[in-house]
């Protein structure tokens, strides 16, 4: 891998982890459409530390909700009301909404992987995101606020997530889509969504290591994932600020388009 491509690709990683448009199908198909030849062994490795800067730039964004929520949090086991305060109840919801990915991810690892190693497959998933997009627009009637969501919309919205192991299926775009579906009013959301975001990335990292440390010739590899790891970083903060502003007054049928117009050139492409 070239420095060159680790700046492509953690640019792609930025934009397209927050943007409801799968980062998971733009890291298999934007090399695949360009004839890079990455090897195996890197572009995993790769793509879980480019994931890890998008993590950084998640929790940067949030970290004064994310301060008051571990407070709280741990205020309310200690004081033996771990519910009582909206921050630490807001937690106890992310852990809910985390744990269908956990189990699905464990459960159909080998499965989810061979998925990664199509890109046809991550076309045709990506088709899925944009009708689960162009759906929600025309069905959801969001009215309700982040201090309404119930433990039943955790639920839900955590099997979307557990939905976008697979590449092609917008994380973001499932979760926040599925909110949106429950009633839940959009920026709320996308707040949501972002948030419990944290913790599958980072069990995704943590699970990752491995890999990373089995890369032939590690050290000479080390740079250039590091500015794939800074650019993702850098452009994912600036998509998060972008995306909670565009929910408030636009919808998503945009980014509906975009993924199947990208999905539908890729499999032509692909075929050639």
């Amino acid at each position: 891998m070239t420095i060159l491509q680790a700046i492509i690709l953690g640019i792609v990683q930025g934009i397209s982890e927050f943007l409801p448009i799968s980062s998971s199908a733009h890291l298999v198909l934007v090399p695949e459409l360009l004839g890079w030849q990455i090897p195996a062994d890197q572009i995993f490795p790769f793509d879980v530390l480019v994931q890890l800067g998008t993590l950084v730039a998640v929790i940067l964004y949030f970290w004064k909700d994310l301060l008051r929520m571990v407070k709280a949090f741990i205020g309310g086991v200690l004081s033996g009301k771990p519910f009582a305060e909206p921050d630490s109840r807001l937690a106890w919801l992310i852990i809910v909404a985390t744990i269908p990915a956990g189990i699905i991810g464990i459960t159909i690892k080998d499965t989810v992987e061979a998925a990664f190693a199509s890109a046809t497959i991550s076309a045709i998933f990506l088709l899925v995101t944009a009708v689960i997009l162009w759906l929600t627009e025309h069905f959801s009637r969001p009215q309700r606020s982040l201090a309404q969501i119930t433990w039943w919309d955790a639920v839900w919205i955590g099997l979307a997530q557990a939905l976008a192991i697979f590449p092609g299926i917008s994380r973001s775009g499932s979760t926040i889509s599925t909110g949106l579906l429950r009633g839940i009013r959009r920026e709320e959301a996308g707040r949501f969504s972002f948030l419990m975001s944290i913790p599958i990335m980072l069990a995704a990292g943590l699970l990752g290591g491995k890999d990373l440390l089995e890369v032939n010739n590690l050290a000479a590899f080390l740079p250039v994932m590091a500015i794939g790891f800074i650019t993702a970083g850098v452009v994912g903060y600036a998509s998060i600020r972008w995306l909670m502003k565009l929910m408030q007054t636009h919808s998503f049928k945009p980014f509906a388009y975009y993924c199947a117009g990208f999905a539908l050139v890729a499999l032509v492409l692909l075929q050639f």
